[in-house]
C-alpha cells in the first residue's frame, strides 16, 4: 500500500491540478493507494504520525509527499521512527529546492515511475532546537537559517491566507521581490556561532546564518564524493557586510539559483552549530516559520531515512 499526502494547495494551488493527473495514472497502473488531502498548515504532520504511530512493528509504510518543501518539511517532522518508512517525493512546489539538491526529476511523469520501480537511499536530515524553558525540535531535510532568509519566508507565508495577492509574487519572482524589500528593512546584528563546542566565531552585522543538511556543489562528482565522506556533517554559512550593497547580488545569486562566492560569505562544516545572536531574528526551517529567536541549536542526523531516488 502507498500513501499520498498531497498539498493541494502548493504552487498556488496548481499542486492539485498535478494530483489529478497523477491519479489517473495510478488508476491506469493500478497501483494500490491511499490518500490524505491537507486542508491547512499541520496537516502533513499529523498525517506523517498517524500512519507511522498505528503500524505494527514488522510492516514498512511507504509515504509518497506530493507537494513542495513545507510539505516534505511537515512529513518528516511527523514521522514516528518506530517502524520502516520509506519516502517518496514528487515535487510540487514553486522552488523545488530539496528536489534539486536530491537530484530528483522537477517531472512528475519520471519521479512516478521512480516510485513504481524504486530505488532506495539512506539519506540524514537535520534538527533545529530552539527556546529555553521547553525546547522545541524541528527537522527539516533540506535547510534551515536565522536573519534576512528567514524574513523572506516568513513574508511569502504571510500571504498564503490570500490567495489572490500571494498569485502575484510567487515562485522565483516572489522571492526576489520579497528580498529585496526585506533587505530595505532589515539590520544586522552581533553575535557569534559555536562549532561542534569547540571553536567559537564572534562576528558583527550578521545578515543571514543558514545550514544545510545536503551537499550543494555544481559538480556531480564532487558533490558525490562530499555526500559519502561527509554524510554527518552540515554546511554553514554566514552572510555578514558593512553595507547592504553587498548582500544584494546574493540576492540575485539565489533567485537564479547560482550560488557563488562572494566577499561577505563565510561557510564552514560541523556536527552541531550554535547561534547566539543579541537580538531575535526570524528562523525557518525548509522555507517553514519557527518565528523569532536569538538561540538555536543545530545537528545532523545521519542515514536515518529510506528514500526513493
Amino acid at each position: 500500500m502507498h500513501y499520498f499526502i498531497v498539498n493541494p494547495d502548493a504552487c498556488c494551488g496548481r499542486a492539485y491540478e498535478l494530483w489529478q493527473k497523477i491519479e489517473r495514472r495510478l488508476e491506469k497502473t493500478g497501483l494500490e493507494y491511499e490518500v490524505m488531502l491537507t486542508e491547512k498548515c499541520g496537516d502533513a504532520r499529523i498525517f506523517a504520525r498517524c500512519l507511522t504511530e498505528s503500524a505494527a512493528d514488522s510492516r514498512n509504510i511507504m509515504v509518497v509527499v506530493v507537494g513542495g518543501d513545507g510539505t516534505m518539511n511537515e512529513v518528516i517532522d511527523g514521522l514516528v521512527f518506530n517502524v520502516p518508512v520509506t519516502l517518496g517525493f514528487i515535487p510540487a512546489g514553486t522552488g523545488n529546492y530539496l528536489a534539486r539538491s536530491l537530484r530528483l526529476p522537477l517531472n512528475w511523469k519520471r519521479c512516478l515511475k521512480k516510485i513504481e520501480k524504486p530505488r532506495y537511499r539512506q539519506i540524514g536530515y537535520g534538527v533545529l532546537s530552539y527556546g529555553e524553558d521547553v525546547p522545541m525540535h524541528r527537522r527539516f531535510m533540506e535547510s534551515c537559517g536565522i536573519g534576512l532568509d528567514a524574513a523572506v519566508y516568513h513574508s511569502m507565508l504571510e500571504k498564503r491566507a490570500d490567495a489572490g495577492k500571494y498569485a502575484r509574487y510567487a515562485g522565483r519572482a516572489g522571492y526576489l521581490i520579497r528580498g529585496l524589500a526585506q533587505l530595505c528593512r532589515s539590520e544586522p546584528v552581533k553575535g557569534y556561532l559555536i562549532l561542534d563546542g569547540v571553536k567559537k566565531v564572534e562576528l558583527n552585522r550578521i545578515y543571514v546564518v543558514s545550514a544545510s543538511a545536503r551537499t550543494h556543489e555544481k559538480n556531480p562528482l564532487w558533490r558525490r564524493a562530499q555526500e559519502d565522506s561527509r554524510e554527518d556533517q552540515l554546511e554553514v554559512k554566514v552572510i555578514h557586510a558593512t553595507s547592504k550593497l553587498m548582500i544584494l547580488p546574493m540576492i540575485v545569486d539565489a533567485w537564479r539559483n547560482q550560488p557563488a562566492k562572494r566577499g561577505g560569505i563565510r561557510r564552514y562544516r560541523c556536527r552541531e552549530l550554535k547561534v547566539h545572536l543579541d537580538r531575535p531574528m526570524p528562523v525557518h526551517v525548509d522555507g517553514e516559520s519557527c518565528c523569532c529567536q536569538t538561540d538555536i541549536v543545530i545537528s545532523r542526523r545521519e542515514r536515518k531515512i529510506r528514500m526513493i531516488v
